[in-house]
């Protein structure tokens, strides 16, 4: 069995940063900084997060699209959490021309004119059963935070997010891969991250959760773990059924003085792949970024890394599985 290089990127629109951490401009071909990363990790699945289409600020690149071409993805998807460009201060300006409600863009979107987005995207080197995709409205309240470039803390206003799964054909069957960024403001991110366990609870095992989660240590994995909790494992309908057994007992028959309960939920069994930090690249001191899964066995899991590179305030992180 070949492992897959399973693999989660917050790209910060591909920004080059010099080894000190600071921001350099983008060369005159801004998706090559870009293109070189995403080649370097060699994933067979990609998230990303963070990625820009069409925004002037990093050159007008469709960056998903570029970094499908560097990996040599045999599909892919991009998810516009917002139409819009950048403001210093206000967070986002919104596309008056955008289009309603979410939007994807695939392959058959290369060189389309569309209004310029911001989001997430998930690319795969394996053949691809089924796609889907939401967005979460941002959190009604911001935080100050750091922002690269700048000194001290900055007012920033949340975002919206958007997430993206694909079932994929493994080696041994399907299973379902999500890529996610989650928002900043503490609780509003784990119901976000909660609400994707729900979103795919139809969709087939193993799991993979992968993305920019800004939670930290055993949080998301509590968090989906939880969410797992609250479907029971047996219908509230058989229960009844049992109990309306007990009741239709003969009378000359001693009844068995014992109750009939709900089965107790069990947690699923999610656990982090990788536990290395990733955040901030030129010196990594947490942990934001994440590979969670459940359904997979830990002895298919082989070494996670998480490389640097020339572009992002974050780390890629890798890990080895055996799908």
């Amino acid at each position: 069995m070949s492992q897959l290089r399973i693999a989660t990127f917050n790209l910060l629109h591909g920004r080059p940063l010099a080894p000190d951490g600071a921001p350099r401009p983008f060369p005159p071909d801004p998706g090559a900084p870009l293109a070189e990363a995403v080649a370097a990790l060699d994933a067979d699945v990609l998230a990303l997060q963070e990625v820009d289409r069409h925004q002037a600020r990093s050159g007008g690149t469709d960056q998903a699209a570029v970094a499908a071409a560097a990996m040599g993805a045999a599909d892919w998807r991009f998810a516009a959490a917002l139409h819009g460009r950048p403001a210093p201060v206000a967070g986002w300006l919104p596309e008056p021309s955008a289009p309603a409600g979410i939007q994807v863009y695939g392959p058959a979107d290369l060189g389309a004119q569309a209004p310029p987005a911001y989001g997430t995207a998930l690319l795969t080197r394996l053949p691809v059963l089924h796609w889907r995709a939401r967005r979460f409205a941002p959190a009604p309240f911001g935080l100050p935070l750091r922002v690269a470039g700048r000194r001290g803390l900055t007012p920033v206003p949340d975002e919206p997010r958007a997430a993206l799964a694909a079932v994929l054909e493994g080696e041994r069957g399907p299973f379902t891969v999500v890529a996610a960024h989650l928002s900043f403001v503490p609780g509003w991110n784990m119901a976000q991250l909660a609400a994707i366990r729900r979103w795919i609870a139809d969709l087939p095992q193993p799991y993979l959760v992968l993305g920019d989660f800004n939670l930290v240590g055993a949080v998301p994995r509590t968090v989906l773990g939880g969410a797992s909790a609250l479907e029971r494992s047996v219908p509230r309908a058989r229960v009844r059924e049992l109990r309306a057994a007990r009741r239709a007992r003969p009378a000359l028959v001693e009844p068995r003085r014992r109750r009939v309960r709900e089965p107790r939920p069990r947690l699923s069994g999610w656990y982090d792949l990788a536990r290395t930090p990733t955040y901030p690249s030129h010196r990594p001191a947490v942990q934001f970024d994440h590979v969670l899964a459940v359904g997979v066995p830990r002895t298919a899991v082989g070494p996670a890394t998480a490389p640097r590179t020339a572009v992002s305030d974050h780390r890629p992180l890798v890990v080895r599985v055996s799908l």
